[in-house]
């Protein structure tokens, strides 16, 4: 199916704005996957900033810059907090994957897609920054639908399908049927809420400090959501917190497990909300069908089993869960033109 519709899409780009990463699929193809990362030079006045690095380069940055160097991420919670420095992000990151060749043309079209939470204004701004691009026509379609379609889910049926796409920002719950969403819930509660628990935890437990790009790499490795999961220990390094000299320290899963618990019951109950809001009608197909999880957030160990016993549901992990969004963007471009879906008036 993909194919077809990215044959036909040769002139569309799809950009995935994520908190943590942007993903740009062009002419069908993805061509970026990078952190939504900046790196700044400030002057004396701390006034004027000027942009050195985006993307990966920035990230490997982060946490090492002089005082003259700042690395931020102009993305927050799903929300552009820096609009002149959103727009020369994406400007870059189009040229970077074009590879400088020119894109985009009087006939340009952009989908991009922003959380269901998100307001008029902030999807105005999203749309503005698009625009700002060069495109001819800009589409916003929310996350949790286009995850949705990049899963396979079979959006335009009667039968219900529940998503859940847990990012670096927000946690986004969508009941979808007949190509609309019967329900949908949002909280900004997601991946870098649990890096800033993980680092906080460490430093509180253990005495060390840690910047949240350890804590991101530890909870990828060694974190868990359910206790169930086989306890495995990792070695981190970082300063000790009370004579600020090399430390380091074995953090074991079980400790990660037991520190995320309020964010994961926080998920958990979101996700609880969208069943108990759910038509009785849909309720016996949601039975059959299940729950699909995407979002990096997904590939937490453990997570899937602690949806499953909180909804009594099966619970799956879409196929590339980190691209479901972005594929989604693609071929929902077709879904708006031929009226298969309802989308918020953007």
């Amino acid at each position: 199916m993909f194919k077809r519709i990215f044959k036909a899409l040769s002139n569309n780009i799809a950009i995935d704005l994520g908190t943590s990463n942007t993903l740009v699929y062009m002419q069908g193809n993805l061509i970026l996957d990078e952190p939504s990362m900046v790196a700044l030079t400030i002057d004396k006045n701390g006034v004027e900033k000027k942009i050195l690095a985006i993307g990966k380069e920035a990230k490997e940055m982060f946490g090492k810059t002089p005082k003259e160097i700042e690395v931020i991420r102009p993305i927050k919670d799903g929300v552009i907090a820096d609009f002149y420095i959103t727009e020369q992000m994406i400007k870059l990151f189009i040229k970077k994957a074009s590879k400088f060749k020119r894109i985009i043309s009087i006939r340009t079209k952009i989908i991009i897609s922003v959380p269901y939470g998100s307001t008029q204004v902030e999807r105005r701004a999203i749309k503005n920054t698009a625009l700002a691009v060069g495109a001819h026509r800009v589409e916003i379609i929310e996350n949790v639908m286009a995850a949705a379609i990049g899963a396979g889910l079979p959006i335009e049926s009667s039968d219900a399908s529940i998503v859940v796409d847990i990012g670096g920002g927000t946690t986004e719950v969508g009941v979808i049927a007949l190509g609309g969403l019967v329900y949908a819930g949002s909280i900004r509660v997601a991946g870098d809420r649990m890096d800033e628990i993980i680092a906080n935890y460490i430093r509180s437990k253990h005495g060390l400090l840690i910047g949240n790009l350890t804590a991101e790499r530890i909870k990828m490795a060694v974190g868990s959501a359910h206790s169930s999961i086989d306890n495995t220990s990792m070695e981190i390094h970082g300063r000790n917190l009370f004579d600020g000299l090399h430390k380091k320290i074995t953090i074991s899963s079980s400790e990660i497990c037991g520190a995320l618990g309020e964010t994961l019951n926080q998920i958990a109950t979101t996700v609880k909300q969208a069943l108990e809001a759910t038509p009785p009608e849909l309720s016996e197909v949601l039975l059959n069908s299940g729950i699909f999880l995407t979002g990096g957030v997904s590939l937490l160990s453990g997570l899937d089993m602690l949806l499953s016993e909180v909804t009594q549901l099966k619970v799956t992990v879409a196929e590339e869960p980190l691209r479901c969004v972005a594929k989604g963007c693609v071929a929902a471009m077709d879904y708006i033109t031929t009226n298969k879906i309802y989308i918020k008036n953007n």
